[in-house]
Parts: C-alpha cells; structure tokens; sequence
C-alpha cells in the first residue's frame, strides 16, 4: 500500500468544523493560540457563535477561513503522527501546501500559523480580481481563448474537467461567456488568486517567508508551482513563495501519485473535494476522509 495525504483548501470550510477535532490532545489550546495571534475567537466563528457585529466575524472571510483550516487539519496531522502513521507523499490543495509542509516536518505550527495569518491577511487585501469555476470544456478552446484574452489565466487546474480560471472581471467573463462548456460558476471570492494580479502580495509574502527557517521535508511534498515531489527546504520554499501568482496543478499532482503507485489517497480536513477529484482522476485509487477525531479511532 503506497499512501499520500493530501489537505483541502479554502472552500472545504463548514460551520462546526472544530467540534468534530476538540477531543483530540491540544485542541483548545491551539484554537487558543491562534485566537491570540488573530486577535479574534477563531473557535467560536468556527462554530458560528462570534458576535455578528464583529469584525471579521465570519467563517468565510478568508482571514478567518485559512487559519481555521489550518488549525482543523493540523490537530489531525498530529494525531497521526502519535499513531505512527506516515505517508510516501504529501500535498496540499492552495493553502492546504501550508499544512502539507507542516506535516512534513519544514516547519513547527507557530511557524505555520503565523504563516497563514500573513498569507490570509495579503490575500484579502489583493482586491480588484475575479474567479470562475468552469466544468466540462475543451481543454484545447479553453488554453486559445486564455492565451489571446489578457487578463486571465488559469489558477487551478483541477481535472481534466474542472479549472478555475483568474484574472480582471472583464477578461474572466469574456472568457467563461465565450468558452462552450457545461456550467461556468462565477467563485465569491475578494481577489484573483493563484493570478498575476496577486504579484504586490505574493512579494510581501516572499519577504515573510525570506526571514524563516525551514527544514528538509521527512517526507517529498508535491507542490502547487511544482508537483514533482521534493523534500529540500530551500526549493520548498522557492515553491511556496510563487504559489500566490501561478496556478495550482492539482491535474498533474494526481498523475504524479498515480505515477509513483498511489493507491490510497487519505484525505485530510473537512468535505471530501480532493477525494472526489480522485476518484474521477485517478486510476484504482482508494479515498479515506479523516476530518474528526472519530475517524482517527479516538
């Protein structure tokens, strides 16, 4: 059996997504210091108790939404790695590459949670962007209408029959109105991620990263920039500091794993995206969802 974690990213968020994990050990003293460093009560907008004067005090803003999983698939990790479980590979959908390094050991979690609350605050503030989601196309329509249409590139090349594609309001509609496809889904979203758009962020974020210290991964990482795996810090964090501007090759990452003998895809967080994308992408491969402390046997 050859097993690969993968972490969801934002969109797999749901209301009451702690309380399945606050039994595990160090739970609330997590939630605890993550609220410390946000300076807000990140359990209670997990659990959809934060006053709703506050501000932000919703799930779904991205400043709450990514620390929260991170917080969420982290405890997981950790309660895997007391069973002595580990994986051959890891990835991470978007921001779920923070945790895929975190679960390979580049990093503690405070380093992880600081990262994310910088990560999540640049990525806020980069406004001015759109995102839509398009299922059943050409790939090949899809990649002349990009190319000629500036403004617009494709963030996250989910399958064969999912993308995402990013870029000004005015080039994404153009595209998604031209492109013969089954469903075009415009994403509520603050900002085009995984886009040029994002260069002032992605460089404040390089300068965050810079400062840090990362080890050697115990285990490869597929990244979003580079899905081939790697366990050497400094390309690891070459990769992590591009993944802002460039898309997320979630496609290939799945040809990758299929490649190396993946046969089991254990998928780490809240909802099952990544599973499904699986099953649909790759050959003969069996999911788990972990996303409480009931699925770890505790």
């Amino acid at each position: 059996m050859t097993i690969a974690w993968v972490f969801p990213g934002q969109g797999s968020q749901k209301s009451g997504m702690a309380a399945p994990v606050l039994t595990l050990p160090g739970a609330e003293e997590r939630f605890a210091l993550a609220s410390r460093l946000l300076g807000r009560d990140l359990l209670a907008i997990c659990q959809g108790e934060a006053d709703a004067q506050a501000d932000p005090a919703d799930l779904n803003d991205t400043r709450n939404t990514q620390p929260a999983l991170f917080v969420v698939e982290s405890l997981i990790v950790d309660e895997l790695r007391r069973q002595e479980r580990e994986p051959a590979f890891v990835a991470g959908h978007s921001l779920g590459e923070l945790v895929a390094l975190y679960a390979a050991g580049v990093f503690d979690v405070s380093t992880g949670l600081a990262l994310m609350q910088r990560r999540s605050e640049l990525m806020a503030a980069a406004g001015g962007g759109a995102m839509t989601a398009v299922i059943g196309f050409d790939r090949d329509q899809l990649e002349s209408l990009v190319n000629k249409t500036d403004g617009v590139v494709i963030a996250n090349d989910n399958s064969a029959a999912q993308v995402v594609i990013s870029g000004n309001p005015e080039a994404v509609k153009s595209v998604s109105e031209q492109l013969t496809c089954k469903r075009a889904i415009p994403l509520a979203v603050s900002g085009a991620f995984h886009s040029p758009l994002m260069a002032e962020a992605a460089a404040a974020f390089k300068v965050h990263l810079e400062g840090l210290a990362f080890e050697d991964a115990r285990f490869p990482v597929l990244s979003n920039t580079d899905p081939t795996p790697c366990s050497d810090a400094s390309q690891l964090k070459q990769r992590l500091s591009q993944q802002m501007t460039t898309g997320v090759r979630w496609r290939e990452t799945m040809e990758t794993l299929t490649s190396a003998g993946v046969d089991t895809l254990i998928e780490v967080g809240p909802g099952n995206v990544l599973s499904g994308l699986a099953k649909r992408g790759m050959t003969g491969v069996t999911t788990v969802q972990l996303s409480s402390s009931a699925d770890l046997g505790r």
